[in-house]
């Protein structure tokens, strides 16, 4: 299989003096931290990807978290190029032929089964067609007939005021269009689980998982911390938590690159979260137990003041990342627990599913206690929620679930007393 591995790139300049060659390192500013590298299962380097990643990198308009989902999605279209011993030049004239007609079939195949996700796989083909645009610009690739068939569509996108923008874009024949499922979702698509299956798990999780995990949950389910944040939060952020001067029973964490010290957050918004200040006890007698000092001592010196380190003293996620390979490790390992134990709702249960949970539960609370427009600025300020848009479906899909469950009633007693009328008959 093609691997993926990340470099911290430092550009140099070559200096000839006399018949001596000296490497200068360039500007500070010109490192690139995090810089993905492709290779093929044979150890080779995919050159020309690895290019695009490093002008994508170093153009400076392109956040490195993209060039990162790039890259991944390019290991994957690597990896079905191996598989069906296939060339990322091949371009026969029958369309059929083509490595990526054929790619977007495999694609939307892996959709129609369950094994992606629509947006990954709408999200997997644009990057792969944006590499192919830019290896055509450069004159990588070229062909006696057109590759796909670009088309220029208008879009309107709504901006906080309310008013409309349109938007030229242009798509291909080859795009796959990631059509939204109807019905309730929420950030990526989750829902929430219930207050008393959270509680099982949380119990079960103390009792069989590393302490890292209980609490990488406990923060999740009862503070809403994205995961980016969690793997970024700072011992010095728990010791400067402030008391909530309304609710002397939680303490306020300042999160962002406003925050001294910084903490990463989605969109580098800046603000303040709540936290249980029995939580915020725990964490600080965590950070300075003896198990989490070992992992400091051998970290990194940058690294030592985060609250979470593996075992080995590395941290969980790159920075600014939203994804921590050692985290996901211990979540497959807690769902098999978790579903040999009768916890059927932590079966497919993803960790950003428990900032969903917060958000609903702090939603169903703030409108029983003042009304859905209340609920909405506690929800948005918790959340660190950039604009409206993602708070209000919080708001809406707790407002429905009264609803729901008065129509699940009545149709269920229908549906018996349909049963019974039959059996009676």
């Amino acid at each position: 299989m093609a691997r993926l591995e990340s470099v911290a790139f430092e550009p140099q300049h070559a200096r000839v003096r006399g018949r001596g060659l000296t490497w200068i390192p360039a500007v500070a500013s010109d490192r690139i931290d995090s810089l993905p590298q492709l290779f093929w299962a044979n150890g080779l380097p995919w050159l020309e990807a690895n290019q695009w990643f490093y002008e994508r990198a170093a153009n400076g308009t392109t956040s490195i978290k993209t060039v990162l989902a790039n890259a991944s999605a390019l290991l994957g279209y690597a990896n079905w190029l191996e598989e069906t011993n296939s060339k990322w030049t091949d371009f026969p004239q029958r369309k059929a032929n083509r490595c990526l007609v054929r790619f977007r079939g495999a694609l939307i195949k892996a959709r129609d089964c369950g094994r992606l996700a629509p947006s990954t796989v709408s999200a997997r083909m644009r990057a792969v067609l944006a590499f192919y645009r830019w290896a055509i610009a450069q004159g990588l690739l070229s062909s006696e007939w057109p590759l796909w068939t670009d088309h220029v569509i208008g879009v309107h996108i709504p901006d906080p005021s309310g008013l409309h923008r349109s938007v030229s874009i242009t798509t291909s024949d080859l795009s796959i269009p990631n059509r939204r499922a109807p019905g309730d979702c929420l950030e990526d698509g989750l829902l929430p689980i219930s207050a008393s299956d959270r509680d099982e798990g949380l119990e079960l999780c103390r009792q069989a998982c590393s302490q890292e995990l209980f609490l990488f949950l406990t923060l999740g389910f009862f503070s809403g911390m994205r995961l980016g944040s969690l793997t970024d939060l700072k011992v010095e952020t728990l010791t400067n938590a402030v008391p909530e001067p309304a609710a002397p029973a939680f303490l306020r964490l300042a999160l962002g690159p406003a925050a001294r010290p910084r903490v990463a957050t989605k969109l580098g918004v800046s603000g303040s979260i709540w936290i249980p200040r029995i939580l915020n006890e725990s964490l600080l007698e965590y950070a300075h137990s003896t198990r989490r000092l070992l992992r400091e001592a051998q970290a990194a010196p940058a690294d030592r003041d985060l609250v979470f380190l593996t075992r080995y003293g590395n941290r969980y996620a790159r920075r600014d990342a939203e994804k921590s390979p050692a985290l996901n490790v211990e979540m497959h390992a807690f769902r098999k627990i978790a579903v040999a134990h009768g916890l059927q709702a932590w079966t497919r249960f993803r960790f950003h599913q428990s900032r969903v949970t917060f958000a609903t539960e702090l939603a169903r609370i703030a409108i029983d206690a003042g009304g859905s427009m209340f609920a909405l600025g506690i929800v948005k300020e918790a959340l660190l929620h950039r604009s409206e848009a993602m708070t209000l479906r919080y708001i809406r899909f707790v407002e429905k679930i009264p609803v729901k469950a008065h129509v699940a009633d009545d149709f269920t007693r229908n549906f018996l007393n349909l049963v019974k009328g039959k059996k009676g008959g």
